[in-house]
């Protein structure tokens, strides 16, 4: 019996810290990702068409500083690869930019050659109409993806989770019904 009890508290633990918010995310999931991409399919767009982003969650991105920046800016700017006038300018090589709000978010290259050769990276974060910031039950539809038209790129089929994701809440509901049937 202790060991159902136990199971059961652990099983609710592990349940709640999945709805927990806020998860700092690796831009291009890798340390050397913010580049000039050496294919379309290399863009760090690509990559975020697999992910869902979530009010509170952080982006990371790890980049030379003395060679490169980050600038959060408009759309119209991320299409222009204007560098002039950003909403927020960061230089630092370990740049940690929170996501506050639902909607688009739009980040260039400070050198506006890179941009202009790919250096780029749109997201759009879902919203929060649940009240959850986070996990996999988010009382939220996900987030439609940016048109392709209005970022002057082909369109790509639109991609409902990351496997990683999936993979977490299938073991997530395994866990549990493996402890039902215990109890």
């Amino acid at each position: 019996m202790a060991h159902r009890t136990l199971f059961l508290i652990f099983s609710i633990f592990f349940l709640l810290t999945n709805f927990a918010c806020c998860k700092e995310i690796l831009v291009g999931g890798k340390t050397s990702a913010w580049k000039i991409p050496s294919s379309p399919s290399e863009s760090l767009n690509k990559w975020a068409e697999s992910l869902r982003f979530h009010v509170g969650d952080s982006l990371v991105w790890k980049y030379d500083g003395e060679k490169d920046s980050v600038l959060q800016v408009t759309k119209d700017a991320y299409i222009n690869c204007n560098t002039t006038n950003p909403a927020a300018n960061y230089s630092n090589g370990d740049t940690k930019v929170k996501l506050e709000r639902s909607g688009p978010f739009y980040f260039i290259s400070g050198s506006k050659s890179n941009c202009v050769e790919g250096e780029k990276l749109h997201i759009v974060v879902m919203s929060t109409r649940g009240g959850h910031t986070g996990g996999f039950f988010t009382g939220s539809a996900p987030s439609p993806a940016p048109s392709p038209a209005l970022l002057g790129a082909p369109a790509v089929a639109p991609v409902t989770g990351s496997a990683s994701s999936l993979a977490s809440q299938v073991g997530i509901f395994g866990f549990v019904g493996f402890g039902v049937v215990l109890l």
